[in-house]
């Protein structure tokens, strides 16, 4: 293979989407293919402090402020670990991160290579949207990486097979992933995944709140930028040189994550599927999935504990179906209709066979599942159709957030936290000292029942939501729902965002739930990269001042219905969309023309700034913090805290 160690580079662009293209149920996606958002030689990043290549896959715009480098391995577990914490990104922050892929692929990782080679390919032959389709069929079938398979996948890409068969002997991929092992090597990247914010580092699987860290950070500073002048596509070479200059080189050996040596509130109810005696001195919490390889490769573990340790240790069941596992939820779904109908037993004997079949889990292979165990097939496809346990599903997976247990599989062994599919012996290690610390609680009187709950009484509890001070909304702000409610949640968005338009159905949803007892109040948040936001943002609030309340919301969801069209945004189809809802339109255009509204927008903006919100949708309930799209339970558990805590 020919080495190269040049780094080409110019810059290509991307929009979030690949979420949706997931089909994922919390996922938000994207509008603009990555394709599509590219202005193919328009810009050249090849001199920044971390350069771009022209050759580079890349998800998302030119003009997002925020750039983020992915230097990864498509055999590495840790890599696939952080797609679910990289989607959130791109569903939490949208057109703001565009999205860089290197190729890293590690020595002893003996598949990954090739895996890497093909991915090139298959982004020379179908540009973007092809390789992060490929991408994604990769890491879902992390450990079949075959030269079958490849090809298999860049077919499902779009990319035609013969075609790839032939330029898979080019060695300019290999050179290309040669070049990417230079790049790494230059800027100190020495394992995997690894991540380059505008230049920031971060090393390793990290979770979502420390990539938001950065972000949050970044776009504080980049928004400086744009507003004294720097062109949007600038922003990346001035942030990364900066940031690039300031950072310290990565060490070439990390030291390992510090272990979690805390004891963790885990609860159990009557709800939870369960195997074993409810008095184990020992309980094992797994938050798991059916179409994970890796939840199926620790569930024969999970059998030999449960042999060894017989009436000392149950293991409880809490369902985590991931958002780019397709068949998880279907397949979820059978093992709790099975719970729900005939119990524990009913529960284990589908969740075996569920993997047994894995990864073969579409709908005819479930049916054969419930037909086995004597399961309605009809009545558990209307459960399937209809998302029958997605608050089951939904709460479960809010917990694991709390209790910070991120990715499948994922235990709690008497509080004790152990992540991944560990070996039997490092459970066994584990269970052992647990188990001497439960008969020690035995031996000074706690009844063997009572122990977990003993342990869960005294555990660390998750930490509490974020909150965020935006002090009382100006009166003359439009609202929905309760006037006096003792709940209200300040919505700060943005009328070009997309992702403020996805979350509309959501806050739908609140007013059909709550009615009046919340107060959902609208602040003004354009941002400095979508054009068009500040005059529909003044043209909205012009709608409400002539007509009121009721009339402001229909012009909010005329705003977002239309986002996408010719007209969209822009100065034709506000004024065509007011006068739709009777508007007096010579003092409409009047108030545009003369930024009449300029001052309030702004209110709002500074508002927004003060209290460190930076991005859209953002909202505060009560002054809990939420940000981003995010589905109905996200919202209901803060509502419900605030109106528990207001005695409403």
């Amino acid at each position: 293979m020919n080495k190269g160690t040049a780094i080409v580079g110019f810059f290509m662009c991307f929009l979030a989407g690949m979420f949706l293209m997931w089909g994922i149920d919390r996922s938000k996606g994207v509008e603009i293919t990555a394709d599509k958002a590219v202005a193919a030689g328009s810009v050249d990043h090849s001199a920044a402090a971390i350069p771009i290549s022209a050759d580079d896959p890349v998800y998302g715009n030119v003009a997002a402020p925020v750039t983020i480098i992915e230097i990864s391995d498509f055999e590495c577990p840790f890599c696939s670990r952080v797609e679910p914490t990289i989607n959130q990104v791109k569903e939490t922050y949208g057109d703001k991160v565009r999205i860089v892929w290197k190729n890293n692929p590690l020595p002893f990782h003996k598949n990954a290579r090739p895996a890497h080679e093909a991915a090139a390919a298959v982004h020379d032959l179908g540009g973007n949207d092809a390789f992060w389709k490929f991408h994604k069929l990769a890491f879902s079938n992390q450990k079949a990486l075959t030269e079958e398979n490849l090809a298999k996948w860049a077919a499902e890409s779009g990319v035609d097979v013969a075609k790839f068969k032939a330029a898979i002997k080019d060695p300019k991929y290999a050179k290309k992933v040669d070049e990417d092992l230079a790049f790494g090597k230059k800027i100190g990247a020495s394992g995997t995944p690894a991540f380059r914010i505008n230049g920031v580092t971060i090393s390793g699987a990290q979770p979502f709140d420390k990539f938001k860290e950065v972000i949050d950070k970044e776009l504080a500073e980049t928004s400086k930028l744009i507003a004294a002048g720097t062109k949007p596509e600038e922003v990346y070479p001035a942030r990364a040189k900066a940031n690039f200059a300031a950072a310290p080189a990565e060490p070439a050996d990390r030291p390992e994550p510090k272990e979690d040596t805390d004891v963790w509130a885990v609860p159990v109810s009557d709800k939870d599927p369960q195997k074993g005696p409810k008095d184990a001195l020992v309980t094992i919490v797994e938050w798991s999935e059916y179409q994970c390889p890796f939840c199926k490769r620790v569930d024969p573990t999970v059998e030999k504990i449960l042999e060894t340790y017989k009436d000392d240790v149950r293991v409880v069941w809490k369902d985590n179906p991931l958002p780019f596992h397709p068949r998880a939820v279907p397949a979820a779904t059978l093992a709790r209709f099975a719970f729900e109908t005939k119990g524990n037993a009913a529960f284990w004997d589908v969740h075996a066979a569920l993997f047994e079949l894995q990864p073969k889990l579409e709908d005819e292979d479930l049916k054969g599942v419930a037909d086995k165990f004597g399961l309605p097939w009809a009545n558990v496809k209307a459960a399937i159709d209809g998302n029958k346990y997605k608050t089951v599903f939904a709460d479960s997976q809010d917990l694991a957030t709390e209790l910070q247990a991120r990715g499948t599989p994922h235990f709690f062994v008497n509080g004790r936290r152990l992540s991944g599919a560990q070996p039997f012996e490092k459970f066994k290690e584990l269970i052992d000292d647990r188990l001497q610390v439960a008969k020690a609680m035995v031996a000074k009187g706690t009844p063997k029942a009572k122990v977990y709950e003993e342990i869960v009484k005294s555990g660390k509890a998750p930490p509490p939501p974020e909150k965020k001070e935006v002090g009382s909304a100006p009166a003359d702000s439009p609202f929905a729902g309760g006037k006096n409610a003792k709940v209200v949640i300040h919505e700060f968005s943005d009328f070009e965002c997309p992702f403020c338009s996805r979350v509309s159905p959501t806050m739908a949803q609140i007013k059909q739930e709550y009615g009046n007892k919340v107060k959902i109040v609208w602040r003004n948040l354009p941002l400095p990269f979508h054009k068009k936001a500040d005059l529909a943002a003044e043209a909205a609030y012009e709608v409400y001042k002539q007509k009121g309340d009721a009339a402001f919301w229909q012009y909010h969801d005329k705003l977002f219905e239309n986002q996408k069209s010719e007209d969209g945004l822009l100065r034709p189809g506000l004024e065509k969309y007011a006068a739709e809802l009777g508007v007096d339109m010579a003092k409409f255009k009047a108030a545009l023309d003369n930024g009449t509204h300029k001052t309030r927008v702004q209110a709002d903006k500074d508002a927004a700034q003060k209290a460190g919100i930076s991005g859209t949708p953002a909202f505060v309930i009560n002054g809990y913090y939420l940000s981003g799209a995010q589905p109905f339970p996200s919202f209901k558990k803060l509502i419900d805290r605030a109106l528990k805590e207001a005695g409403g």
